[in-house]
């Protein structure tokens, strides 16, 4: 069965940093195209940033340069690396992971940035 686990979320002060990471699991073979998503209570869920097997990165506007995403091939676990954290980065963060052209959802992790 194909799994989708987030985890590195947490409480952090404005400025701080996280990293996440995504772990996919499906017994045998490999997954392609990954991503990171967010959603905020009552907002929609936004695209962050997503990476392909191959490495080509795409970003969200919002990031401005402070987000960097990576991933494992080997291991099937993609990163995200959260700098100069603000408020408005407090949102669930979910991974999303295609396997044989299917897109699969990880349950999600709490970014909570405060004061």
């Amino acid at each position: 069965q194909v799994q989708v686990v987030e985890s590195g979320g947490g409480a952090v002060q404005p400025g701080g940093s996280l990293r996440l990471s995504c772990a996919a699991s499906a017994g045998i073979g490999s997954f392609g195209d990954m991503g990171w998503y967010r959603q905020a209570p009552g907002k929609q869920r936004d695209f962050v940033a997503s990476i392909t097997r191959g490495g080509s990165i795409r970003y969200a506007e919002f990031v401005e340069g402070r987000f960097t995403i990576s991933r494992n091939n080997a291991k099937n676990t993609m990163y995200l690396q959260m700098n100069n954290l603000e408020p408005e980065d407090t949102a669930v963060y979910y991974c999303n992971a295609h396997r044989l052209g299917s897109p699969y959802w990880g349950q999600g992790t709490q970014v909570t940035v405060s004061s």
